[in-house]
Order: structure tokens, then C-alpha cells, then sequence
């Protein structure tokens, strides 16, 4: 390995490694509401990407619950019931959306709100 490609691997390590936790979350909120914007919009041609992208979701706010669930988690007790009822609600309303029966728009506004509070006072750019 040349020098060169020895510093572009050291200097990527040392750039994952500053992320925070609270932006790691915030990117995949980011990445995973874009995506569900961009197939919401194309519906008919993107039905499997539109799928992929609320499994995405769901995946997202499943962990969340599992962690929000743990006893290491220190969030305030009322905020996590908050958390806890948005994940359970975020499931129901993806089955709606699979079925044809709701769209994903409140999907996105959940998520953006999210993203909102994640950036609150946490010095995360948009």
C-alpha cells in the first residue's frame, strides 16, 4: 500500500470515529427520509423501492424501541413513552401505506420531527 492510500485510510478511520452517536442517528433519519420522499413520488414504477424504503423505516424505529426498552437508556421516562408510542404508530401506519390504504407523508413529518430534536442544541447541520 502506497503512502498515499496509508493516509486516505487513516484519515477515513479517524473521520468515522468523530461522529457522534446523536449524528449517526440524524444521518440515518436523514437517508432514510429522503428515500421514502423519492419513492412516495414515484409510486408505480419504484413499488419495490418504496417497499425497501419503509422496511428501512420500520427497521430504524424497531431499534429505537429495543433501545429505548433498555435500562441503560437515560432518556427522561416521559419522553420515551413519547418515542415508544411514534414507533408503534410508525408500524400500524406502514402496513396502511404497504396496502394502498395511507400514504407515507406522515411517515416523513414523524421522522423530520425527530430530526428536529435530534439537532436541537446538539450543534448537528442539516
Amino acid at each position: 500500500m502506497t503512502p498515499l492510500n496509508l493516509a486516505r485510510t487513516a484519515y477515513a478511520t479517524a473521520r468515522t470515529t468523530i461522529r457522534t452517536d446523536k449524528r449517526m442517528e440524524y444521518d440515518l433519519f436523514t437517508q432514510i427520509t429522503r428515500d421514502l420522499v423519492r419513492t412516495s413520488k414515484d409510486q408505480a414504477t419504484a413499488f419495490s423501492a418504496m417497499v425497501r424504503a419503509l422496511n428501512d423505516n420500520r427497521r430504524l424505529w424497531t431499534l429505537i424501541a429495543i433501545d429505548l426498552a433498555s435500562p441503560e437508556n437515560a432518556l427522561p421516562d416521559n419522553l420515551k413513552a413519547r418515542l415508544l408510542s411514534l414507533a408503534a404508530f410508525t408500524e400500524t401506519h406502514t402496513e396502511k401505506v404497504l396496502c394502498g390504504a395511507a400514504d407515507v407523508s406522515i411517515l416523513v413529518e414523524i421522522n423530520q420531527s425527530v430530526m428536529r430534536g435530534l439537532n436541537q442544541g446538539k450543534g448537528i447541520a442539516a
